[in-house]
């Protein structure tokens, strides 16, 4: 049964890399035929750096993912210690409103939010709403519940008495959560925030509806390029952006067994 699942497990990750392999390879080719490997070449790397086009919306990308991963971490923090001081019903109320968005199908939230901006422009009397700032909203609004995802957990698993004593050794509340909490909870933030920065950064239902034509994204630009024939340096651009975020999401793991063999060598030294 075991060789069973192992041969399952090779399987699955086949079909999931198996694209970005061939995408990756296809950045290296000579020729333009995908399916023709004509030699090694770093020629469509050269055309991605030289065309400004594509490099102004990979930077619009980033930007966006930057400053809506920032403020969903702070936003999301915030809300996590909320959460957490909850009890009973009330919180599971909470934490099930905050699971919808994730479980929602993204073309609904990003109608959703289009009609939501709409009326609000309607109200407002602004001709062309969509834009930076809608965008920016939608993005820290759909990054929020991962951060809490992330959190929470941490401050369960956080022992309550080191709050207790901060206060007892003269903080304030805000003291204590700058000193003591945020210390503790510090690996899940950052663990948040980069899944903020990778499901912000390759977005592209959600900004689909939500972006307007004065600031467009790269995944919204691509999906043009998709009607005509993609031209060999887009390959390179995929396969930069799927480096980055493979390294982040390494970097995630990482951190998260860092601090997880700290916690068990603190139950065992505490023994």
């Amino acid at each position: 049964m075991r060789r069973i699942n192992r041969i399952f497990t090779v399987i699955v990750f086949f079909f999931l890399y198996i694209p970005m392999i061939i995408l990756a390879v296809a950045s290296f080719n000579k020729g333009t035929d995908i399916a023709v490997f004509q030699g090694f070449t770093f020629n469509q790397y050269k055309e991605l750096f030289r065309d400004s086009n594509l490099l102004r919306l990979l930077g619009n990308s980033l930007i966006i993912a930057v400053i809506s991963s920032a403020v969903a971490t702070v936003l999301g923090t915030v809300a996590s210690v909320g959460i957490h001081s909850m009890r009973g019903r009330m919180r599971s109320a909470v934490m099930g409103l905050t699971n919808i968005p994730m479980t929602n199908p993204d073309i609904v939230t990003g109608v959703s939010l289009a009609l939501l901006f709409a009326f609000v422009g309607v109200l407002l009397r602004i001709n062309s709403v969509l834009g930076f700032w809608t965008l920016l909203i939608a993005h820290i609004t759909f990054s929020l519940p991962y951060i809490i995802l992330n959190v929470m957990p941490k401050l369960s698993q956080m022992d309550p008495d080191l709050k207790e004593a901060a206060l007892d050794l003269g903080c304030t509340p805000v003291q204590a959560f700058f000193k003591v909490i945020l210390h503790e909870i510090m690996p899940g933030i950052i663990s948040g925030a980069l899944m903020a920065f990778t499901m912000s950064l390759d977005d592209f239902v959600i900004s689909y509806f939500v972006t307007g034509s004065g600031f467009v994204t790269l995944p919204v630009e691509i999906y043009s390029y998709t009607k005509k024939p993609i031209q060999p340096k887009v390959y390179a651009m995929f396969t930069l952006i799927f480096v980055t975020i493979l390294l982040l999401m390494v970097a995630m793991n990482l951190l998260q067994a860092r601090d997880t063999s700290k916690k068990l060598r603190r139950k065992e030294a505490s023994r």
